[in-house]
C-alpha cells in the first residue's frame, strides 16, 4: 500500500483503478446527420448577409432555419466565444455539457450543437471546417472546445482584484442586450456556456487542468454549421486574441472574427426533416 496526499490507498486499488471505461453516452443511435444532403445543399448557397465583431468586442447575428452560417478568421489568429438561441424564445439555447456529453470535448463536421432542457433538439449541424485537419496534438489538446464556460468579470475579479469590461461575458451581455432592446442586466442571465470556436485547449497530463495554446487558426479559416431552428447568435471575439498567453486583458493581439450568413437553393432541401423539439411529456414520474 502507498500514500496519496495523506490518504492511504487501500490493497485492492490497482484492481479498482482497472474497471474498464463505459462511454456514457452512445449515440449510435442518435437521428441521422444527412450530412451527404447538407454537403451538397452548401454546393448551391448565396451569401445573404455578415456581420464583422471588432476585437475585443461582441456582436449579435440572426440565422433563419434551413440556412449556413460560418464564422471565418479575416486578420489574423483570433478565438470567438458563441452563444446560440431560439430566435423566438430564449429560454431555448445551446446546451454544451449536453453536447459535449453525446459529441466530444471538441467538436467538428457532423456534430451538432444540442439545445438546453426541456427542449434537447440540434440547434445547429456543422458542415465544414478548415481546422479539421487539427486532430489531437502532442499536449492532448484539440480545436473548438465546449469545455471552457467563458471568460468572465466574476471570475477575473476573484482571480486578479480588478474589473475588466470586455471579458467575452461581458461581450456577449452587451451584444445581447442591443439585439433585445433589454438591459445589459438583464440580458447577462441569459448569456451561456459556449462553443470556443478556434480555441485550441485540453487538460494537462499530471494535473488535469484545464489549458489553452496558441490557435492554430489563419486568416481565411472559417467553421460552417447549418440552422436546424431560427437562431438568434452573438459572438465575442476573446480578448485573449489567439489565447496563447493570456485573456482577460488587453495585452493580446486580437482581431476582428466575420459572421457570414448563406441561403441554399430552397429546393436543395425539399422533404427535409427538421428537429422538434422533445417529445418527453415533461411528467417526471408524478
Amino acid at each position: 500500500m502507498h500514500s496519496i496526499q495523506g490518504i492511504t490507498a487501500p490493497s485492492d486499488a490497482e484492481e479498482r483503478r482497472s474497471k474498464p471505461a463505459v462511454v456514457v453516452y452512445p449515440n449510435e443511435t442518435l437521428p441521422p446527420v444527412d450530412l451527404d444532403r447538407l454537403l451538397a445543399a452548401r454546393q448551391s448557397m448565396t451569401k445573404v448577409a455578415e456581420v464583422v465583431v471588432p476585437p475585443r468586442e461582441g456582436g449579435s447575428f440572426r440565422v433563419p432555419r434551413g440556412h449556413f452560417f460560418r464564422i471565418v478568421s479575416v486578420e489574423g489568429a483570433q478565438v470567438g466565444d458563441l452563444n446560440l438561441w431560439n430566435a423566438e424564445d430564449l429560454s431555448e439555447r445551446f446546451f454544451s455539457g449536453k453536447t459535449r456529453a453525446l459529441h466530444a470535448t471538441h467538436v467538428g463536421r457532423g456534430d451538432r450543437l444540442w439545445s438546453s432542457l426541456p427542449f434537447l433538439r440540434p440547434m445547429a449541424t456543422i458542415t465544414h471546417d478548415t481546422l479539421g485537419w487539427y486532430g489531437w496534438d502532442a499536449d492532448g489538446a484539440g480545436v473548438h472546445d465546449v469545455i471552457g464556460t467563458r471568460c468572465d468579470p466574476y471570475t477575473n475579479r476573484l482571480l486578479k482584484n480588478d474589473d475588466y469590461h470586455h471579458c467575452c461575458h461581458s461581450n456577449l451581455s452587451r451584444a445581447l442586450a442591443a439585439e433585445t432592446n433589454m438591459s445589459v442586466q438583464d440580458a447577462e442571465v441569459h448569456v451561456h456556456d459556449v462553443l470556443n470556436v478556434f480555441m485550441c485547449t485540453g487538460f494537462t497530463h499530471d494535473t488535469h487542468q484545464y489549458f489553452m495554446k496558441a490557435s492554430p487558426v489563419r486568416p481565411g479559416d472559417f467553421i460552417e454549421f447549418f440552422a436546424e431552428i431560427d437562431l438568434l447568435g452573438a459572438l465575442s471575439a476573446c480578448p485573449g486574441g489567439d489565447c496563447g498567453s493570456g485573456h482577460s486583458s488587453d495585452e493580446a493581439a486580437c482581431y476582428p472574427l466575420l459572421v457570414e450568413i448563406w441561403r441554399p437553393q430552397p429546393d436543395s432541401l425539399t422533404g427535409r426533416k427538421f428537429p422538434e423539439r422533445s417529445g418527453y411529456p415533461r411528467t417526471h414520474g408524478l
